[in-house]
């Protein structure tokens, strides 16, 4: 078992995890995978003709399903095995530091499950809608397939996200500081054409959502925003969902919390009031530090993060042109602009943002820079259509004190050092 199999270990190990990982090659942490492509062969560079170019290579359909080549095998998710006490109920996390664009790809979609995988027949699939409606009605997945569908990219992001980083820098990497997240153009049924459908009560205000797993996952989910962007999703990326994401229907809630986007989707009951459960009353919510609790705090606020350079990601020359990267999302609407700050948010500048930005998606930015090769404070900063400004981590605390894991969107510092590795750090 690679050291990076079972994730980063909390402070104080992490300057040793630098030393181990980076200085003997990033495999260790995950990041670019030199170590493992071998030493270079002469014979193979220009002006010789390579081996893969004397021979003939597989021909089509001989790989029925693509996969990555095989140099890119050290990119995955990763899991933390101290995070929770068992694997059916814990969370894995999308290498951001190895993914470009705006898009994340199916098999890297970070996982968080109750029970585990619940492996769905799509034959024996029937989800329910019934309550305060004139007409209930049981859907098969064709059912659902033919009705009229739209398509939609949005990001979903785990309301722990950073969770760790609230009482100051702990995991080294942005897969594990930043990794509940992913982006992917979904394809579903407005929800509000089932309630439609159904022919929904005057009197109607909440649903209740329900998954198909072993947790019977259940949330409450207001029918304002039901009615507004909320989809019924089967398909990812063009695929059909994968069971780790809620194989064969899963509720997408566009901007809000990843806990209320139930997977394996199998009844929705509409209702004059919410059903708050005792997770949802306990567990997601965000305590603050005068003993009271932020409740339901459903939307997630605009957040950013350099991927690369970062601790999985160092930079491997010594100075001159070099292409900062990262991401940015806002629960709110689209991403309207992302500084980027070299010194520690001393002074910013405006990074580029570069393919479609979306509503409620990730945007991808770019920041092109000659490093003089000397130390850097990386740090990025997003701004949402609405204005609001990605607030620092010290801003957030003086608001909400350290006791909460959730919502934590504040402000990520890098620590560039000269000779390209990178650390996570906090600047005041």
């Amino acid at each position: 078992m690679t050291q990076h199999d079972d994730g980063p270990r909390p402070l104080p190990s992490r300057r040793a995890l630098l030393r181990a990982g980076l200085a003997g090659g990033a495999v260790a942490l995950g990041g670019p995978a030199l170590a493992q492509l071998g030493k270079t062969n002469p014979a193979n560079l220009p002006p010789n003709v390579a081996d893969w170019s004397k021979m003939l290579g597989d021909g089509v359909a001989v790989r029925t399903y693509g996969k990555p080549a095989k140099f890119e095998s050290h990119i995955g998710r990763r899991d933390v095995s101290w995070l929770t006490a068992s694997p059916q109920s814990s969370v894995s996390f999308t290498p951001l530091h190895e993914i470009d664009g705006p898009i994340t790809p199916n098999g890297l979609c970070f996982e968080r499950h109750h029970a585990g995988i619940a492996e769905l027949n799509p034959t024996d699939y029937r989800l329910m809608l019934h309550g305060l409606v004139d007409k209930p009605l049981m859907f098969t997945l064709d059912d659902i397939k033919r009705m009229p569908r739209v398509n939609r990219a949005y990001f979903c992001e785990c309301a722990a996200n950073s969770g760790m980083e609230w009482r100051g820098a702990q995991l080294n990497g942005c897969q594990y500081t930043h990794g509940m997240v992913h982006c992917v153009m979904y394809t579903g049924v407005p929800l509000k054409v089932l309630l439609q459908e159904a022919g929904v009560k005057p009197n109607a205000r909440w649903l209740l959502l329900e998954g198909g797993d072993a947790s019977a996952m259940t949330r409450s989910l207001p029918l304002q925003k039901a009615l507004d962007d909320a989809l019924v999703a089967y398909r990812m990326n063009g695929e059909m969902l994968y069971p780790e994401n809620g194989y064969p229907v899963r509720m997408v809630i566009p901007g809000w919390e990843a806990n209320m986007w139930v997977k394996w989707l199998r009844r929705i009951e509409v209702g004059d009031q919410p059903w708050h459960t005792r997770e949802e009353t306990s567990k997601y919510t965000d305590l603050l530090e005068n003993g009271r609790a932020r409740r339901f705090t459903y939307v997630m606020d605009a957040k950013s993060v350099i991927t690369s350079p970062s601790p999985q990601a160092p930079v491997n020359h010594k100075s001159g042109f070099t292409v900062l990267s990262g991401v940015a999302w806002s629960g709110r609407g689209k991403i309207a602009r992302v500084d980027v700050s070299l010194d520690g948010g001393r002074n910013w500048r405006t990074a580029r943002l570069d393919g479609p930005v979306w509503d409620k998606a990730i945007a991808r930015f770019y920041y092109e820079f000659d490093w003089n090769g000397g130390e850097l404070l990386l740090q990025s900063r997003a701004v949402d259509e609405t204005g609001y400004v990605q607030p620092t981590k010290d801003e957030l605390r003086k608001v909400r004190g350290v006791n909460s894991i959730y919502h934590n969107n504040g402000i990520q510092t890098w620590l560039l050092h000269r000779n390209g590795e990178v650390e996570n750090v906090e600047v005041s």
